[in-house]
């Protein structure tokens, strides 16, 4: 392996992308470190080298660009998965603010979106279905992968990926999106990688700054405070400062949670404003319109905030295709109007007790959920007060020590991130501090806001070869396994705390855990910044306000023993404890240890996928802590075993009969019964699925129990395991009788659990029902038999339940239904369905893969000419239609929306009905049964 030469430190920032570097050598500590400026298109036909890289990519339509003038010096050899001819850099943002719906922007926002996949393809998020898209890892390792093309360029001999390369993340990162990050280099061709947290980078980069005079200006500094408000988040970071063996010492002491709102947020602000007078409010831009828009007052923003800014800046909205430049409109915006949204809106002057509102939903545009309070102002306050007991004892035995009833305000601020070019935000910032403060706070210089975080990573690389001071406090928040035990409150038991140095293991040995090797099972993590929670192995109460959920840890641990051993039900358990590291990488390492033989190690992985973040359990979350079930589940499993175990000699035909009436006995009401037992009588089922086939009511009971028991498919530790069970039986198909009731029940059980079910399994689910709701089918005197022998509203239903299915497909099932809309034996199923596939919000699904607004807007007359007091099925069907997201790309034009509540009002429709069409709203327990055909299990909630 060749031995690096360099060290190198690359910001994947929100905004740009910077790339900082020095040569390896004996002289490290005096080394200087260099900006790399990277190649990119500027025009079509023209590269330069610049700096910076605007994280910012361009897919151009068919024919747009000739080939020939998007060629960069080296052969552009695309990331597995990307698209080809792609624009990355400075001419991908200035195209964005030519042509809508071609730009993908904030990528980096998106990486840590839980509330979407973000693996799959779906940016451009606000593009129409014939712009090709990619995924939020493609998009992040496609910057990085331009990079490592650009330098390979200059470097042939000392190639990228074997350089010590240190990658930055936001402080606020969770798990996953470290994971992300991880894989995202990996993809674009690097070796191996360390992450760096951000305001550490600053600081880094601060010190190598003015590391020969350090210990002079800090020495009346015991807490300093980094403040990086980047294009994307607000990332925040506490630094003590101290001294051993009368030398400096630094140390990170806290981190604030993820804080989606940054300079994007202004943009957007000032968008808003123009929208409004270049269409005298008339008319809303459509959601590529705006992010065309936002790319103009991005450009204003920096005029006017500047140091010499004068007096007004133009915006100019240009028109589309032929009328790209006849149709352009233009404003002007004045340096007050940004002064006061600047100022007033995200850096006002508040007290320190002024908290950010915590409104019901964030604040949507564009698909992610910027913070609700957009007053950074305040979010600084909070940051404070959340760490006020380490900032008190940072500055408790200084000058500086707060009085009793006064805030621990840190003594210096260090601010970075592209807002801080401005002058004016910066003295607002530090106004304010000195406000809270009471005295005046110490402005620590950064100079090049833009480019101290790639600065500071390659001065961290220069540190861990000791060439440079480190800064030290470890992990920046301790983590938890989540206790189960409903008598109690939720806890968790400390598995790392805060503060232990990377790559040091802690070993629970005083913990042990029995596990059945061969079966998965799901750790659920919690992770806090509290410095109360420090010791490891012991148990502490887990409450929603200081503690953050991961991504859960998903692991099936292999077994040795024979698989014909395992499935004659002989279990495989192994005494384990549990090892965690923070890695060198900067990434969380759990791994489950015998307790028998140190040797056996099994490594669990996080699991990423958006719908373990569409559902949350409410009070306690499962984990290896045997779940709380009722006292009498073993009678409950019992029965079930009864009913379908043993023999068709030794088998009551009474019990299959009775079954479901003696589980009430037993547990009580069916829809009291709770997502453990519904669980464990799922796994019971799945056991006996092979015994449904001994008689028609056998198979009909076990569906019904069956789909209850697993509903809606997901949501619930080993979910997966448990669904992929089940679609082994979707082949066979209906197994002991064919009545029109039998199958009725197998499309239900298939409607219930089709949240677990891939995009590839509802496809060949969809190809099966597709040819019975097509129209013609009734021509068909074969299918039209088989119609009324399948059940056909249910196949409709389901069909419509299939929220994975592609835009295609949805598209042509519409159509079909209401294609058949003549036929009023079948209008009930449709309507509900009509409002299940054209939904504004999906139980499951990828809102990437919705209907469009426009198409909304074409079905929506069908609906209004009927009479929705004699049906209010299709008066839903317009609620779900038009149901108000808060995200443009998804919501319906005003005219329709206002059309739609004077209809409800007037067709004397529940007011809860009016209030999701008319507000982003939070649906009741009996709204969610409504729309998604089914109550979710007791402990289950559903995310909006």
């Amino acid at each position: 392996m060749t031995s690096p030469r360099y060290l190198v430190g690359i910001d994947l920032g929100t905004t740009h992308t910077v790339v900082a570097y020095t040569p390896i050598s004996d002289n490290l500590e005096s080394s200087p470190i260099e900006i790399f400026e990277i190649d990119q298109l500027i025009a079509p036909g023209e590269v330069a080298r610049k700096p910076l890289l605007p994280s910012f990519r361009y897919h151009p339509a068919a024919g747009e660009i000739d080939p020939s003038l998007m060629v960069l010096p080296w052969d552009i050899e695309p990331v597995e998965g990307d698209i080809e001819h792609a624009i990355i850099g400075e001419l991908a943002r200035e195209m964005g603010a030519k042509v809508e719906g071609r730009q993908v922007v904030s990528a980096k926002s998106w990486l840590s979106h839980t509330g979407v996949d973000r693996t799959e393809a779906i940016l451009p998020w606000s593009s129409n279905n014939n712009v090709a898209k990619v995924s939020p890892v493609i998009a992040s390792a496609s910057y990085l992968n331009h990079v490592r093309q650009a330098w390979d360029y200059h470097h042939p001999g000392d190639k990228l990926k074997d350089q010590e390369v240190v990658i930055t993340v936001p402080a606020s990162f969770d798990e996953g999106a470290r994971a992300l990050t991880l894989e995202a280099a990996k993809l674009a061709g690097f070796g191996d990688i360390l992450l760096l947290e951000e305001p550490q980078a600053v600081c880094y980069d601060w010190y190598a700054k003015h590391k020969d005079h350090a210990e002079e200006i800090l020495k009346d500094i015991p807490l300093l405070m980094v403040c990086d408000v980047g294009g994307g988040t607000t990332d925040l970071s506490l630094i003590k400062v101290g001294t051993k063996d009368d030398k400096l010492t630094l140390d990170r002491i806290g981190v604030g949670d993820h804080l989606m709102l940054g300079g994007d947020n202004i943009d957007l602000a000032l968008a808003h404003l123009a929208e409004q007078r270049l269409h005298g409010g008339s008319k809303k831009l459509s959601a590529s319109g705006l992010s065309k828009l936002i790319q103009q007052t991005r450009k204003v923003k920096e005029q006017l905030l500047s140091g010499n800014a004068p007096d007004t800046a133009k915006v100019t909205m240009l028109g589309s295709g032929s009328r790209l430049i006849g149709g352009a409109k233009s404003i002007d915006m004045t340096r007050e109007e940004v002064h006061q949204i600047a100022l007033d809106g995200f850096f006002p002057r508040t007290d320190f007790s002024d908290q950010p509102s915590h409104r019901q939903a964030a604040v949507i545009e564009f698909g992610l959920p910027y913070a609700a309070d957009p007053a950074i102002s305040k979010h600084l306050a909070q940051f404070i007060a959340l760490h006020d007991s380490v900032c008190r004892e940072s500055l408790a035995d200084s000058a500086q020590a707060p009085s009793a009833g006064q805030p621990a305000i840190p003594v210096a601020v260090l601010l970075n991130g592209g807002v801080f070019n401005s002058p004016l935000l910066s003295s607002r910032v530090l106004d304010t501090f000195s406000h809270w403060k009471g005295d005046s706070v110490t402005h620590l210089d950064n100079p090049h806001p833009d480019l101290a975080v790639a600065y500071g990573a390659v001065a961290y690389a220069k540190a861990r070869h000791g060439a440079q001071l480190k800064i030290g406090g470890g992990s920046a928040r301790s983590f938890f396994l989540v206790l189960e035990n409903k008598k109690r409150a939720k806890q968790g038991l400390c598995l790392l705390p805060k503060g232990i140095d990377e790559s040091t293991e802690i070993r629970l040995k005083d913990r042990k855990f029995a596990l059945t090797l061969g079966e998965p099972v799901r750790f659920n993590l919690v992770s806090s910044t509290d410095d109360s929670h420090t010791q490891a192995g012991e148990i502490f109460t887990v409450d929603e306000e200081s503690f953050v959920s991961l991504p859960p840890f998903i692991a099936t641990l292999d077994s040795d023993r024979d698989r014909a051993e395992l499935a004659a039900n002989q279990k495989d358990r192994e005494e384990v404890t549990l090892a965690c590291q923070l890695t060198e990488v900067g990434t969380l390492q759990l791994e489950c240890v015998s307790i028998h033989d140190d040797t056996k190690r099994w490594k669990v992985e996080f699991a990423i996928r958006k719908d373990l973040a569409k559902l949350h359990r409410d009070g306690d979350e499962s984990t290896l802590a045997q779940s709380a079930l009722p006292a009498r589940m073993d009678d409950a499993i019992a029965l079930v075993k009864q009913a379908y175990g043993g023999s068709t000699k030794n088998n009551d035909p009474k019990t299959i009969k009775t079954l479901r009436s003696q589980l009430e006995k037993t547990l009580g009401k069916r829809d009291s019964w709770e997502t453990p037992c519904l669980r464990e009588l799922a796994n019971a089922l799945l056991e006996s699925k092979k015994r449904r086939r001994r008689s028609d009511l056998h198979e009909r009971n076990w569906l019904k129990l069956t789909g209850f028991a697993m509903r809606p498919g997901f949501g619930y530790p080993s979910d997966e395991w448990r669904m992929e069970q089940v679609w082994q039986l979707y082949q066979h198909g209906v197994q002991a009788g064919s009545s029109a009731q039998t199958w009725s029940d197998w499309w239900t059980f298939w409607r219930r659990i089709a949240g677990g079910l891939s995009q590839e399994q509802q496809l060949v689910i969809y190809k099966d029902i597709a040819k019975y709701i097509n129209p013609t089918a009734s021509r068909n005197s074969k299918l039209a038999k088989e119609m009324q022998e399948r059940s056909y509203e249910d196949m409709v239903r389901l069909a419509a339940s299939l929220e994975n299915l592609p835009f295609d497909k949805k598209l042509q099932l519409i159509e079909w239904i209401f294609g058949r809309l003549q036929k009023p034996l079948y209008s009930q199923a449709h309507w509900w369905a009509i409002g299940r596939i054209a939904t504004r919000s999906p139980f499951y699904g990828s809102a990437h893969n919705l209907l469009t607004p426009q198409h909304v807007a074409y079905c929506l007359p069908e609906l209004m000419d009927f009479d929705w007091r004699k049906d209010p099925n299709i008066a839903f069907a317009a609620v779900m239609m038009c149901r108000m997201t808060g995200d443009r790309t998804l919501d319906i034009d005003e005219n329709n929306r206002n059309d739609v509540i004077l209809k409800l009002k007037s067709s004397k429709a529940p007011e809860s009905w009016v209030e999701m069409v008319s507000t982003v709203k939070v649906l009741t327990e009996s709204e969610t049964k409504r729309v998604f055909g089914d109550a979710l299990p007791t402990g289950l909630r559903l995310i909006d």
